[in-house]
């Protein structure tokens, strides 16, 4: 989740444009746009939808690394949630 003010509007504002994109494709598709706009649409969202991903999964790790772990057993957890994100990030 992004922390600061300015995060949360940044965050905010891609979903938006996701969902405007979303909005579009429905449009064409309702229209019966042909194949490769269409392709080229879901393409955009795909990549905008990582990016939003990416912009948040590097929130959460730079809030994560900046807290310090007061035991061993604490950093370890840490760590070990940082990289089950990672990894469902990368499925």
């Amino acid at each position: 989740m992004p922390h600061s003010p300015e995060e949360k509007k940044r965050v905010l504002a891609r979903v938006r444009r996701v969902r405007g994109q979303l909005d579009a494709l429905e449009r064409a598709l309702e229209a019966g746009a042909d194949c490769a706009p269409v392709l080229q649409q879901i393409a955009a969202i795909r990549g905008a939808v990582n990016g939003l991903m990416a912009g948040v999964l590097e929130s959460h790790l730079r809030e994560e690394l900046v807290q310090a772990a007061a035991t061993p057993e604490q950093r370890q957890a840490g760590i070990d949630d940082a990289v089950a994100l990672v990894r469902s990030y990368l499925r």
